[in-house]
């Protein structure tokens, strides 16, 4: 799921990783940027699946909204409290 928007990523114990990609700025300055997690080790199961996107943040510098994700990007239980978050209510807004 690596898009030519990713500025972030890094692997997870286990298996997977955690990507944050940033959007070009809209017509009105602000930059959104979403954060994912990619559970599946094996590259082949993920095939077909785009993973969960677990957070999402709007600034209006990129730096900013990147600086919203990241907090939970590197934390393996920031990143596990987020999947729960996403479950039970959809996306985690920051």
């Amino acid at each position: 799921m690596r898009s030519n928007n990713t500025i972030y990523r890094r692997k997870l114990p286990g298996g997977g990783f955690v990507n944050v990609d940033v959007e070009d700025a809209s017509e009105t300055g602000t930059h959104r940027a979403w954060l994912a997690v990619e559970r599946r080790s094996d590259p082949h199961r993920r095939d077909g699946h785009e993973p969960p996107v677990i957070a999402s943040a709007e600034d209006g510098t990129r730096q900013g909204v990147f600086a919203k994700l990241l907090a939970i990007a590197a934390d393996n239980v920031a990143v596990a409290l987020a999947l729960l978050r996403t479950r039970s209510d959809g996306k985690a807004r920051f």
